[in-house]
């Protein structure tokens, strides 16, 4: 692992430090815009450090306790927990070239060719590697032994073609299946959510295929928490509790710009936020492109229903993708790819 030039320099709440040391996990978070998946932790209870990997275009994560699954621009990388001791002898290389003395060593360990379908989202389950093939409109599933396949896709979709044509995005997983994902769209066309992003999005269930919200302002990163389902609205800026039986949703808190990217340790939601580019006719119209300033994690205690620490960058990244958290351990390790 390298450390981060100067110019990825980042700015924070003076408690963040002790409030990941105290948590004892990492942030780890892609920004394909840099081309980097970044770790952050805490060095001290008083400091935080960051170091990255590069990647072509990186965007969904998956991590377990003994693994991280990486989506890049046309392959899924997957790096595996092992020790200093198993990984310099397995490659016959000398231990002082893994860098320091982490808890967990995180090693290349296998690649899914996936094609440039745009993959946006990826969870482990109970059947393998699920993924979000938002260019099929699609998704898609492996095991250890074969690449992706389709498994799904909107009952509105006709045929899985690249066309991304409703901007299918995210999931959320329940009992290691897929149960809710998000889309930008109700759409059978080529890019056809692109005529009402600020407010076509949609939350469907996996299982049944309904729509179970709708009207959503660019919705992402849905997660089940506690029995609850919490979405972002990027649009928006929001952080909502959704009801599926009813249609409707709670605000839990309001972001400062550009949220994707969420995952939870404990009482808190480490939140993705997002500079959105002014020249950009994606992004232009939504309500929140005014407010869209810079980039970084929010933290958000959950019982105390708003932001109570943050990590602001201001210089190097200007987009956040997706955001998951390492636990059980502050020390992390990874090894270059190359």
């Amino acid at each position: 692992m390298k450390e981060l030039p100067i110019p990825f320099h980042y700015t924070h709440s003076p408690t963040l430090p002790k409030l990941l040391w105290e948590l004892r996990c990492t942030l780890v978070f892609s920004t394909y815009q840099a081309g980097k998946v970044i770790f952050i932790r805490a060095t001290s209870p008083e400091t935080i450090g960051q170091h990255a990997l590069d990647f072509p275009r990186p965007m969904g994560l998956a991590v377990s306790d003994q693994r991280i699954a990486v989506a890049t621009r046309d392959e899924v990388v997957v790096l595996a927990n092992a020790s200093v001791e198993e990984y310099t002898g397995s490659l016959h290389v000398d231990s002082e070239s893994v860098i320091g003395a982490a808890e967990r060593t995180f090693v290349p360990e296998k690649t899914y060719f996936s094609g440039e379908v745009d993959t946006h989202d990826l969870a482990w389950g109970k059947d393998g590697l699920w993924a979000i093939n938002t260019l099929l409109s699609s998704m898609a599933l492996t095991d250890e032994h074969s690449d992706f396949e389709v498994q799904w896709r909107p009952s509105f979709v006709s045929d899985v073609t690249p066309e991304d044509r409703c901007h299918l995005n995210s999931m959320a997983m329940v009992d290691g299946q897929p149960e809710y994902v998000t889309a930008f769209g109700e759409v059978n066309t080529f890019e056809g959510w692109r005529e009402n992003k600020v407010s076509g999005g949609v939350l469907m269930n996996v299982p049944s295929g309904e729509i179970v919200l709708e009207g959503l302002p660019m919705p992402h990163s849905p997660r089940v928490y506690d029995g609850k389902l919490y979405l972002l609205l990027s649009g928006t800026g929001e952080l909502v509790c959704a009801e599926p039986e009813t249609g409707g949703y709670e605000v839990v808190t309001q972001l400062p710009g550009f949220v994707r990217g969420m995952a939870r340790y404990g009482d808190y939601l480490f939140v993705g936020l997002s500079k959105l580019r002014k020249s950009s006719s994606t992004f232009a119209a939504l309500p929140i492109s005014d407010q869209a300033m810079f980039s970084g994690i929010m933290v958000v205690s959950l019982s105390e229903g708003r932001i109570v620490e943050h990590l602001t960058y201001e210089t190097g990244v200007e987009e956040i993708y997706d955001v998951q958290v390492l636990t059980e351990g502050s020390a992390i390790d990874t090894v270059p790819l190359s």
